[in-house]
């Protein structure tokens, strides 16, 4: 049988494992609240938020980005929970991390966030549980996304992460779809819906998604998006949109943002795109800046295309 002494050092060893703990559940582990006051006296701890929600750090340096959202989530209470850009960084999303944290809470809850860190509250009338990951406290990708997406002051970067969440397989378009239709009164909720049944029809691109939306517009038909062709070696290639023509012929348009400028992967559309035209194909190539300024020369371009 254990010491008293090797078990506490025992249970030290497991709390470093996961260096954000609850008083509380230092107390459950056989801590005395003076030995847990000795080693916040000591510098050896940091303590977070107050009364029944006090968190400890278990060193005495600067948390890391997964210790904050750590340290939020446990001082905000059982029912709290992560979400937006703060959910969307600890699920995996890369190059939309913000530095504010931030909090899910059911409506009209009162908490005291730790003064010391950047916490951006966000309530909910509808609180659902089944929304909220039950290990890891954090809301499902799709819900964090369309909250996200309604709080950016340019709607097409809303659009923009939706499609981010998708590209990096993180979350599906009919899950968005839904997360959404669960939100009815949210900002640009119409603008993003469409989007995510665009994202849904294979545009996973921004400038692919501004293109459909182009097309429909200049009463264009819809093109099929993300068609498959395989090239002499039997590869997989992937065409942003095609048209059937009445030759019998396909018209395939490729969309540059601006990740095609990047040497290898220019090489890369060049090389696909002379496949294409060896196969007897029209391509139009459109960068998305175009799309954006120049709408009417593209769909001219287009039109007289499609009656090749």
């Amino acid at each position: 049988m254990a010491t008293k002494a090797a078990a506490r050092a025992l249970r030290t060893e497991q709390l470093q494992q996961s260096p954000v703990a609850r008083v509380g559940d230092l107390v459950a582990d056989g801590w005395s609240y003076a030995s847990v006051q000795a080693q916040i006296d000591a510098r050896r701890w940091r303590r977070f938020g107050t009364g029944r929600n006090q968190v400890v750090l278990l060193h005495g340096g600067e948390p890391t980005r997964p210790e904050l959202r750590r340290i939020v989530v446990l001082t905000a209470g059982p029912r709290a929970g992560l979400t937006s850009f703060t959910a969307l960084e600890d699920w995996g999303l890369t190059r939309w991390e913000r530095e504010e944290l931030h909090l899910l809470l059911p409506g009209g809850a009162r908490i005291t966030t730790p003064a010391d860190l950047p916490v951006k509250v966000h309530r909910v009338r509808d609180w659902d549980p089944r929304r909220i990951h039950p290990l890891r406290s954090l809301h499902r990708v799709p819900d964090a996304a369309v909250l996200a997406a309604a709080s950016l002051h340019n709607p097409r970067h809303g659009c923009g992460l939706l499609a981010a969440t998708v590209q990096q397989r993180l979350t599906r378009p009919g899950d968005i779809v839904e997360a959404l239709a669960a939100r009815p009164k949210l900002t640009n909720r119409l603008l993003l819906l469409a989007a995510a049944h665009d994202i849904g029809m294979g545009a996973q691109a921004l400038s692919e998604i501004d293109f459909v939306r182009l097309c429909r517009s200049a009463g264009v038909p819809r093109p099929d998006q993300q068609s498959i062709r395989h090239d002499k070696w039997g590869k997989k290639r992937y065409l942003d949109a095609t048209w059937r023509l009445r030759s019998g012929r396909r018209l395939v348009v490729e969309v540059d943002g601006a990740i095609h400028l990047a040497a290898l992967r220019w090489w890369d559309d060049q090389l696909r795109q002379n496949e294409v035209v060896i196969a007897g194909d029209p391509v139009l190539r459109f960068p998305s800046v175009i799309i954006r300024c120049e709408a009417a020369l593209v769909v001219d371009q287009l039109r007289r295309a499609l009656t090749l």
